[in-house]
């Protein structure tokens, strides 16, 4: 079902021009996500028929497999853990949260995305990923990377509404469009690349005013999908960006500490991004638009690993770890031997182990919320 598509590896080992070239274009981390043991229970009465996902690498099912951008996944080591180690493009050695959330709620195991080319028309019955690694809020962000902006994914959304509706008619499918779980996941690439790494935002605002415009994207975005039939919409804050393995490389000294400046930045934009979500909620009618809290938790593992089972949390087990992602992390270089024992696959995302710890303290916290 999934592409095996390789693509060839390009190997710059030194902290080159091309490697920050390539950084600018990538997603953040978050932590959510708990297979394995008993799912979330759901109160009674309550239905999830799917999972509708947007955003960035974070919940991107190989959308970027077939655009022409260095944003992929789609190779060795990724997907080393997957079944059948099948690189699908998910920027991980396994499954992503919009997989993880699928199960969890007792959906299906893989949420596939939405322009997966072998996708079976009966999946789409339970949701898709319209995600795509490196976009963000701000406009700039997608065209960056070559990627699909939130216009790009709302667009595509809207073809998958008319594909519900030739399935199972217009009454079923705002049946199932009002009562799925919606993901939207953005905004770390904003911060760390468009206005830290590139800077091209630096010239034009301040923190608070940056973080103002992505509030403001992220809110028209959020009531663009209400409008469309969405009424369950977890909308997820943005991580502790200045602890990601490749920016303690970038700006984190020469001990590779977090880059305090980005957590503040990130720390403004969620400060905005919370009360956004609350007013929305109060005032759309019959919605539940729930803010997600990423920082803190992911911040918790980070400055203690050993109460969550994790002993590298510094960098990612591919590679040295240090700056290795997309194309940088390729099957010409060795991996971590246990990448249980790691927070991050690449220098960017998580690994799998890293993306299972938080189900309890994130997706179980907010059920109640959402549902």
């Amino acid at each position: 079902m999934y592409s095996s598509y390789m693509m060839q590896p390009l190997i710059p080992i030194k902290l080159s021009y091309s490697s920050f070239s390539l950084i600018i274009f990538l997603s953040s981390p978050l932590l959510l996500g708990h297979h394995g043991q008993a799912r979330i229970i759901l109160p009674e009465g309550v239905t999830v028929p799917a999972i509708i996902a947007f955003g960035d690498s974070i919940v991107d099912q190989g959308a970027n497999n077939n655009l022409k951008t260095v944003v992929k996944a789609n190779f060795p080591p990724y997907g080393q853990d997957f079944p059948a180690g099948i690189p699908t493009g998910r920027f991980s050695n396994n499954k992503t949260p919009a997989d993880m959330i699928a199960e969890e709620l007792g959906v299906k195991e893989i949420l596939p995305a939405f322009l997966d080319p072998s996708i079976d028309d009966t999946e789409f019955l339970t949701g898709v990923s319209f995600a795509s690694a490196g976009s963000g809020y701000d406009p700039q962000t997608p065209k960056t990377a070559d990627v699909l902006s939130f216009d790009d994914q709302l667009n595509q959304f809207k073809e998958y509404i008319e594909k519900l509706k030739g399935m199972v008619g217009v009454e079923r499918t705002q049946f199932i469009l009002e009562n799925s779980f919606f993901l939207v996941v953005a905004g770390s690439d904003d911060l760390a690349n468009t206005y830290f790494t590139v800077g091209i935002r630096r010239l034009e605002y301040d923190v608070p005013s940056y973080a103002d415009l992505m509030v403001s994207s992220a809110s028209n975005i959020i009531q663009d999908i209400y409008k469309l039939g969405a009424r369950r919409i977890a909308v997820f804050g943005a991580p502790p960006i200045g602890c990601l393995p490749s920016q303690r490389t970038l700006a984190g000294g020469g001990l590779r500490a977090c880059a305090e400046e980005y957590n503040e930045a990130a720390q403004i934009y969620n400060s905005k991004l919370q009360p956004e979500t609350e007013y929305l909620n109060s005032t759309l009618a019959q919605s539940r638009i729930v803010y997600i809290d990423i920082y803190n938790p992911l911040l918790a593992i980070i400055e203690n690993p050993l109460q969550y089972g994790i002993e590298v949390v510094d960098r990612g087990c591919c590679g040295t770890g240090n700056i290795e992602v997309a194309i940088l992390c390729n099957k010409l270089l060795p991996t971590c031997p246990d990448d249980s024992k790691y927070l991050f696959w690449d220098s960017y995302h998580p690994t799998n182990k890293g993306y299972t710890i938080l189900v309890n303290q994130v997706l179980g916290k907010y059920v109640d919320d959402i549902f």
